[in-house]
């Protein structure tokens, strides 16, 4: 089974800026399509970002375009989130997510999810 863990996460002022990192165990890592997503509190989670395998394709929602970059690093086997700009809309509890497909921007396709991390922007 795969595992993953975010860090990153904390109290920023809106205007700044955060990344967040996602280290995963197992096998498949490197084959597999990778997504960033969040939840905020009385709201249902929602995509960020994802990426495929080799990261040729990458997709971001319309509210975080141009605010903020995925990335991977599949040596390490780990995901990255800059986010930039951060507003206070930004605050959710972040996840990273694996699918076996080699891309998704599907959220039923992750099977695999971290525990979480806090991102909170102040105003």
């Amino acid at each position: 089974q795969v595992q993953l863990a975010e860090s990153g996460g904390g109290l920023v002022q809106a205007g700044g800026s955060l990344r967040l990192s996602c280290v995963a165990d197992g096998s498949t890592f490197g084959s597999a399509g990778l997504g960033w997503f969040r939840q905020s509190p009385g709201k249902e989670r929602e995509i960020v970002a994802a990426i495929s395998w080799n990261g040729g394709d990458i997709m971001y929602s319309d509210r975080v375009k141009g605010r903020f970059l995925i990335s991977r690093d599949n040596a390490k086997k780990t995901l990255y989130l800059q986010m930039n700009s951060l507003t206070p809309e930004d605050t959710a509890v972040y996840y990273c997510a694996l699918t076996l497909n080699y891309y998704s921007d599907y959220q039923p396709a992750y099977k695999f999810w971290g525990q979480g991390t806090q991102v909170t922007v102040s105003s």
